[in-house]
């Protein structure tokens, strides 16, 4: 079953980026992964399979509850009741 993520996560990976960094920002969801690094902003294309193998750890999500498209492609709404 394929990782739930959302715009904006904040993942561990097992290897370091050049920079020295290990945390990366999600910024686009689907059959494939692309991450920012949060160091240096330089951002990676990863094909799901492989970035499912190279994650270590989600470390936290965004403030705001997700909303918009998730990881499996269904759509996430607020219920609007506050």
């Amino acid at each position: 079953m394929p990782t739930k993520l959302f715009l904006g996560d904040i993942v561990r990976m097992r290897r370091t980026h050049p920079c020295g960094e290990n945390r990366w920002e999600v910024i686009r969801v689907g059959m494939d992964i692309r991450i920012r690094c949060l160091r240096c902003g330089r951002s990676l294309l990863m094909i799901r399979r492989e970035f499912e193998k190279q994650l270590e750890a989600l470390i936290r999500r965004p403030a705001s509850e997700p909303r918009g498209r998730d990881s499996t492609g269904t759509v996430e709404k607020n219920s609007g009741k506050k």
